[in-house]
């Protein structure tokens, strides 16, 4: 696998997809067919960059949606995926998106791996969506990320072991790319400066 980093975004070439890659760029494929802005973020994205190790969901961050286009996405959602949460399509979005919580889908009620699905809920997931980067597949498929400055510096933040490798593995790869005082100050606002020169040297 290759990775090369531009201006445009990120190409990853020669990757062998996994399931779970192949499961994210069907979901996404929904999204991207409805015109839905969305980025994806935490663990997948180290797993999509070759980090090797096991994830039970991918998490998905969606623009904001009114309750038809959200109704909308949702029927389209379920004739792939099955909503783990509910099938009542307003009590989803009033008590769930709404309500700062995510919803969750998966193939056949298999619920492991699934797929996080959320509104932004603070100023992070908003800049995340409004900053996301494209990664180009194989020159087949695009996906959108979020910024990998935040990216890894939300990791260190979460603080479990799985989540500082996962830090650690993105920081090894792409360090002579990342904007190194971005990457401080969301350190800084997430209070855990202390942590990026402990973990990534």
């Amino acid at each position: 696998m290759e990775i090369k980093y531009s201006n445009s975004g990120i190409t990853i070439l020669n990757k062998e997809l996994s399931s779970l890659d192949k499961l994210t760029i069907l979901f996404i494929s929904i999204l991207d067919r409805l015109q839905i802005e969305y980025v994806l973020v935490s663990g997948y994205v180290s797993i999509l960059f070759g980090r090797n190790r096991n994830s039970e969901d991918i998490d998905i961050i969606i623009k904001k949606l009114d309750f038809k286009k959200f109704e909308q996405l949702f029927l389209e959602f379920t004739k792939e995926f099955y909503c783990i949460n509910s099938d009542n399509i307003k009590e989803l979005y009033e008590e769930y998106l709404c309500s700062e919580n995510s919803i969750r889908f998966s193939i056949e009620k298999t619920f492991i791996p699934n797929i996080e699905v959320k509104f932004p809920q603070t100023s992070l997931d908003i800049l995340s969506l409004k900053e996301r980067i494209r990664v180009n597949i194989n020159n087949k498929f695009y996906i959108f990320i979020s910024p990998l400055e935040l990216q890894v510096s939300f990791k260190l933040y979460l603080g479990s072991e799985k989540d500082i490798e996962d830090a650690k593995y993105l920081y090894e790869i792409f360090k002579e790319k990342l904007d190194h005082k971005l990457l401080l100050d969301f350190c800084r606002k997430l209070k855990i400066e202390g942590d990026l020169y402990k973990y990534l040297k």
